[in-house]
């Protein structure tokens, strides 16, 4: 790495407020390390009460300033490695996550080794390690946003599996410098995040920027190695499919000069639309704060049509 941020640099919001903890020139091809935190749920499976925490929930690295982002941007995240420490946590939350009325009042908490064998799920479940990055985020014009939830169009806690490495995540510039953090390492999870926690693990990030001028984008973006993944943000949940499908017909259309009717017909045939992360699209009730509202999506076009 060519630049590391330990986890000191945690924060508990996307803030362009925050005194940036490092500035960088983007397309350089430099590496930087974010060291992320596992000490809440070290905290939960010692306390297993959420109110004797003296940690907050999912503080994200950085923030990171980039030289050249302005607002209208979009700035190129390009995931190199996710490294792993030993540990992994499984943890219930009351009252979060799809299962919560069938785990109940208690809090379940489970450390999950990790070794050369893999990740020791189970007494018999050893899974090989598929790491991820969860939350990763630009900061908005205004404000801080979560590190929780909602997500949003300049990302945050999306839990995408496809943030992984070999990718290249694409989040709009609100500011300028963009102001890039990131967190919430997983060491493995399951499309849709079941449990609104995955095995989640301590460790870094390693990630090189680079800025795509004139990119104007209203949702993040994703490329892998075989796919265009297109983020929906929207409430219900028919309003975040729409909006990941215009996204990727204007990319066909505005972007490759494709004829309407030729996206329209290829979309029809391989756009394929999915859920992505637990954590929804608008601000939850205040009175139940896990309670996702509205939706994320992610919308898969094969590059092989371009």
């Amino acid at each position: 790495m060519d630049h590391f941020l330990d986890k000191s640099y945690g924060r508990f919001g996307f803030s362009a407020d925050e005194t940036p903890a490092l500035k960088i020139a983007p397309g350089t091809g430099e590496t930087i390390g974010f060291e992320t935190s596992d000490e809440v749920y070290a905290q939960l499976h010692e306390f297993r009460d959420m109110d004797k925490l003296t940690v907050g929930i999912n503080p994200v690295t950085g923030p990171v300033y980039v030289e050249g982002a302005q607002p209208g941007d979009a700035l190129a995240v390009t995931i190199h490695d996710v490294r792993l420490k030993d540990r992994g946590w499984s943890v219930s939350l009351p009252g979060s996550g799809a299962l919560q009325h069938m785990m109940g009042a208690d809090m379940f908490t489970r450390r999950i080794p990790i070794d050369e064998a893999g990740i020791h799920v189970t007494d018999r479940h050893t899974f090989a390690p598929q790491p991820m990055i969860g939350c990763i985020g630009t900061a908005p014009a205004a404000g801080s946003n979560s590190t929780i939830m909602p997500s949003t169009p300049q990302g945050g806690n999306m839990d995408l599996i496809q943030c992984r490495p070999g990718s290249t995540v694409y989040l709009p510039v609100m500011v300028e410098g963009a102001y890039l953090s990131i967190g919430d390492i997983h060491a493995i999870m399951a499309e849709g995040e079941s449990s609104f926690v995955a095995i989640e693990a301590e460790g870094t990030a390693v990630v090189s920027v680079d800025v795509v001028k004139g990119m104007t984008l209203r949702a993040p973006r994703v490329e892998t190695a075989d796919e265009w993944i297109f983020v929906g943000l929207g409430e219900p949940v028919q309003e975040s499919i729409t909006r990941g499908y215009e996204d990727m017909f204007d990319f066909l259309v505005t972007g490759n000069g494709w004829d309407r009717g030729d996206a329209y017909a290829v979309m029809s045939a391989v756009g394929h639309s999915q859920l992505g992360g637990p954590t929804g699209s608008a601000e939850p009730d205040p009175l139940h704060p896990f309670n996702a509202v509205g939706a994320v999506t992610v919308h898969r076009l094969p590059k092989a049509v371009l």
